[in-house]
């Protein structure tokens, strides 16, 4: 087998597609076909399954694909270290970020990064806080900003922490509870939620407090858009739990209360793989995120 090979098998089980594979790697459809054939060969075990509807990956695929990965950005952060001696930074960094990201502006850190280094190519993946753990495990992300779950806590990641956010509970404007200036958890047991999907960590939050206080919280509706959970929730479909920053950002009018009993946060995390090594592309981008957000945190 030879890094060639590696490159095709791991953009094939990205893009789940010969033709997409192809295009992506600038190879004529049947020779990429037959390159993976042959590696399918050489390892004496077939890497994916092949249907009229859709494409697998099979378990060794699946475990070849892991080592592949490591290889090809290790690879690639050797090709880059070169490049940065002759001055010729370029390359590729690949950042996730949650989808909602309150005072952390990742626009920003993309726009600045870009002016210092218009050579390097930048893409963003938005996922929840478990898929991007997952990626980053894999090497399929170099970076993400993601809020930390006791699964991501405990499993080979490095995390720096940018900011701890409180959350607070977003309410119709004629919702009873809007005569008061906060509200405990308890009183929200008989209430509809809007809440983000499953793996997003407001929704971790929300079902850990609900279990606290003895009640499964009722998911109404479920969208990982903050400003489509507000026009919701001011449409009287339910209530919903929200980082401070995006229940009083310009939108649907809603009413903001204080939560209490308990009170809750979410952080905003920069994270990477532990001991990996970056490519200078990535470390720079690391570096620069890090100078960015540094002050947000106190």
């Amino acid at each position: 087998m030879d890094l060639r090979q590696l490159r095709y098998l791991v953009a094939l089980s990205e893009e789940r597609s010969f033709t997409r594979a192809a295009a992506r790697e600038h190879i004529a459809q049947p020779a990429l076909s037959q390159q993976i054939q042959k590696l399918e060969r050489e390892v004496g075990l077939p890497l994916v399954q092949r249907t009229t509807r859709r494409l697998v990956v099979t378990p060794a695929g699946e475990a070849l694909i892991a080592r592949a990965r490591r290889m090809l950005a290790e690879l690639e952060a050797a090709q880059q270290e070169l490049q940065n001696l002759r001055g010729l930074l370029a390359g590729r960094v690949s950042i996730g970020a949650m989808h909602t990201m309150g005072p952390v502006d990742v626009a920003l850190a993309l726009a600045r990064f870009h002016e210092r280094h218009p050579g390097v190519e930048l893409t963003v993946r938005e996922l929840a806080s478990e898929e991007l753990a997952e990626m980053l495990r894999v090497d399929e992300l170099d970076l993400a900003f993601l809020s930390v779950t006791e699964r991501i806590e405990s499993h080979g990641l490095g995390l720096q922490r940018l900011v701890l956010e409180e959350l607070v509970v977003i309410l119709p404007p004629r919702h009873p509870l809007t005569e008061r200036s906060s509200v405990r958890f308890e009183q929200l047991a008989g209430d509809s939620f809007i809440s983000f999907r499953e793996g997003a960590r407001l929704r971790e939050l929300l079902f850990a407090a609900g279990r606290e206080h003895g009640f499964e919280p009722k998911v109404m509706l479920e969208s990982n858009e903050a400003e489509r959970i507000r026009r919701l929730v001011a449409q009287g479909m339910g209530v919903a739990i929200l980082p401070h920053s995006d229940a009083v950002a310009p939108g649907a009018e809603v009413a903001v209360r204080r939560l209490t009993n308990p009170s809750l946060t979410r952080d905003i995390t920069l994270a990477w793989r532990e001991g990996r090594r970056h490519s200078p592309a990535a470390a720079r981008f690391l570096a620069l995120s890090l100078e960015l957000f540094a002050e947000l945190e106190g």
